[in-house]
């Protein structure tokens, strides 16, 4: 068997079927496949057009096997600002070789390029695997923290009020 050769390149406006693909994928894992309302038009937009977010795409030859989506934000405590991964994945049948690790590496490399204050993420409770992979990482979890989020419906009825 030959050496498997890896690599990580940002994507490019051709990948978004590649990209939705995974970001499928991902809300099937996840258990939120009901709560995807992504298209290959707004991806388009978001990341190509406006650069609202980056997305880098991980290989195994030439097969795209994973990806990753980050932003970055700011952080009035740190002063500076920070980069926040959206997505981390690996496709199935490529996970336990190492490539979530050298992708999530790659992220880490940026952030610390770009002189970011943090890099953070957020994790599902009940994903063991992932939390032990971030664990191994030397990531800290950010101990009595809670996620908020406004949807679409409740923005609306707020600034009616």
């Amino acid at each position: 068997m030959k050496d498997k050769k890896f690599n990580i390149r940002f994507a490019e406006i051709n990948d978004i079927p590649t990209i939705m693909r995974f970001i499928k994928e991902l809300a099937l894992y996840e258990h939120l496949e009901n709560e995807l309302k992504l298209t290959e038009e707004s991806l388009k937009e978001n990341i190509f057009y406006k650069k609202k977010a980056e997305i880098i795409i991980a290989f195994e030859d030439d097969i795209p096997i994973g990806y990753a989506v980050f932003f970055e934000t700011f952080s009035t405590f740190e002063g500076k600002h920070c980069l926040y991964l959206d997505d981390l994945y690996i496709n199935d049948k490529y996970r336990g070789f190492g490539y979530g690790k050298r992708l999530f590496k790659e992220i880490a490399e940026i952030a610390y390029e770009r002189n970011c204050g943090r890099f953070e993420w957020q994790c599902l409770d009940w994903n063991k695997s992932s939390i032990d992979f971030y664990l191994s990482m030397n990531a800290e979890m950010v101990k009595d923290a809670r996620v908020y989020r406004l949807t679409n419906e409740a923005l609306k009825k707020l600034i009616s009020i």
